[in-house]
């Protein structure tokens, strides 16, 4: 019989040992956690060749197994944005792509659709170009440039799911009453355009970006939406969802060898040949310097700063990007950040963004929201931000710190199977994989490699405070009448130059006059 120990003798062991653990741990805590460390990060990002596969009918497809739950996502992504809206009939592929999915088929009409999608408790759904809130009611973003049809669903029902995906694909219903339902709607919320200083901000942006003419600034009308038909939306259909037009994403419990068979046999003896929609179109317009302010009755002034940005693929683009994480892009370790929110409490929120553009350049943006009679004080502080980093470029602790932000947030994007099939087919889509297949791979290289003077030398490039498009959304009375604290008047911010831009008739997108606001 083994011996055991006594309740004395535990207690006389616990106690001797306690003041050795508790030396230990004492030893292994800094006495403040600015002094804290950690072990460097490793993190290897997925490589296409891993996931990527090209079906036999040319499709390519991006497929992630993952068994841990009876799920699986599919993601179809068709070439072809609302740029490929005929002109008058605005909202064309905005209305065919919302209905795809919801107006029934062949065989089905919507009703029983709905309801074998719900027994199998199933979601299928489909948006084109819808980036803006239905018929733009707010501001245009990237994913304008392709039309996408999701299916998540049970995998023990993936055959009957595929079966209806691709009905739905072939044979839409376009239902009538589907067709005059949805337009309701979108007229309904056509009205709701002024209502919301963001979406007016947002659609004025867009204009002054890049043109009044430009595909992102075709917004939908009353008139364009009642000139659209039935037979408009049947041959969008045709001409635009085709193997040859379309991208997939699959992850979840699925065998990755049968579900490529299960995706040739949705895609075999397709009934229409349909077309290869054309390149994304480019701006032919360049950014108008000055203020620009519409007047809008709210309490808040909403303001961005606005320059020409770059295409993500530009030399410099790396040192860009830092340099906006230091200057606003990084939170509350940020210039802007701190300056008008920490520091002066202007705004709630305020910072900078820079996003490369993929068909063209993109903007660099700063923005917040502040009191409209301090609007124009906070905006001449961002400015001072601006030359600050242009002239005197950014400190080895800004840096340091920019770029371990960028590099630690980096493995994010990655973080299930469903986001590393969507990544990598998106630099499918937007041609990366092609013409740079290692980005991922060097990408936290290519950030730890820019140095302060990159950094001062892209802010030269870009940061041109004296050339910026200034746009705010406010009362104008107040937005013209600053706190006497702090008498800024915008018109000065920008060399004197001030123009009001009226409001837009929500439904024909005609800007109001006279009378007429």
């Amino acid at each position: 019989m083994r011996p055991t120990m006594t309740g004395a003798a535990r207690l006389f062991l616990l106690t001797a040992f306690l003041p050795l653990a508790g030396t230990l741990a004492a030893a292994e805590i800094p006495d403040h956690p600015s002094r804290l460390t950690y072990p460097k990060m490793t993190f290897t990002p997925p490589s296409a060749r891993d996931y990527r596969a090209v079906l036999p009918s040319g499709v390519v497809v991006y497929l992630a197994e993952n068994h841990e739950l009876p799920l699986v996502n599919v993601s179809l992504v068709f070439r072809g944005g609302t740029y490929l809206d005929p002109p008058g009939k605005e909202g064309l592929s905005e209305l065919a792509g919302y209905l795809l999915t919801r107006s029934g088929t062949k065989t089905r009409t919507p009703e029983q659709l709905e309801e074998r999608l719900a027994f199998l408790a199933a979601r299928l759904e489909s948006t084109w170009g819808e980036v803006r809130g239905p018929m733009g009611y707010g501001g245009p973003s990237e994913a304008s440039d392709r039309g996408t049809v999701t299916l998540n669903l049970l995998s023990k029902d993936l055959d009957e799911g595929l079966a209806i995906l691709r009905e739905v694909l072939t044979e839409p219903r376009f239902a009538g009453e589907r067709i005059a339902l949805r337009k309701s709607q979108l007229l309904a919320e056509m009205k709701q355009r002024n209502d919301d200083s963001a979406s007016i901000e947002a659609r004025e942006r867009g204009f002054l970006a890049w043109g009044e003419g430009f595909w992102t600034n075709r917004y939908a009308t009353k008139a364009s939406l009642d000139a659209i038909g039935r037979d408009d939306l049947v041959a969008f259909q045709k001409r635009t969802i085709h193997p040859r037009n379309v991208l997939v994403a699959v992850s979840g419990d699925v065998d990755r060898g049968a579900m490529l068979r299960k995706l040739e046999d949705l895609f075999a003896r397709w009934p229409s040949p349909g077309e290869s929609s054309p390149p994304v179109p480019k701006p032919d317009h360049r950014l108008p310097s000055g203020t620009f302010l519409v007047d809008k009755d709210v309490n808040q002034g909403r303001v961005s700063i606005l320059l020409p940005g770059i295409l993500r693929d530009d030399p410099g683009y790396f040192a860009a990007l830092v340099m906006n994480d230091v200057l606003g892009g990084g939170g509350f370790t940020s210039r802007i950040t701190n300056r008008v929110r920490s520091d002066e409490g202007l705004a709630y929120s305020a910072g900078s963004s820079l996003v490369g553009g993929v068909w063209y350049p993109g903007l660099w943006r700063a923005a917040f929201q502040s009191k409209v009679r301090t609007a124009a004080y906070a905006s001449e502080i961002v400015l001072q931000e601006m030359t600050k980093v242009r002239d005197d470029g950014v400190t080895e602790d800004e840096l340091k710190t920019a770029k371990a932000s960028i590099v630690d947030t980096f493995p994010r994007r990655f973080a299930t199977k469903a986001q590393i099939v969507s990544a990598l087919l998106d630099e499918e889509f937007t041609g990366r994989y092609r013409t740079d297949p290692a980005y991922f791979a060097n990408f936290r290289a290519n950030v730890e490699k820019v140095t302060a003077d990159d950094v001062q030398k892209a802010a030269v490039r870009l940061i041109t405070p004296e050339k910026v498009t200034l746009l705010v959304v406010g009362k104008k009375a107040d937005l013209l009448n600053p706190d006497p604290k702090h008498p800024v008047k915008f018109a000065d911010l920008t060399g004197g130059k001030l123009t009001e831009l009226p409001l837009r008739d929500p439904m024909t997108m005609k800007p109001l006059t006279g009378e007429a606001k």
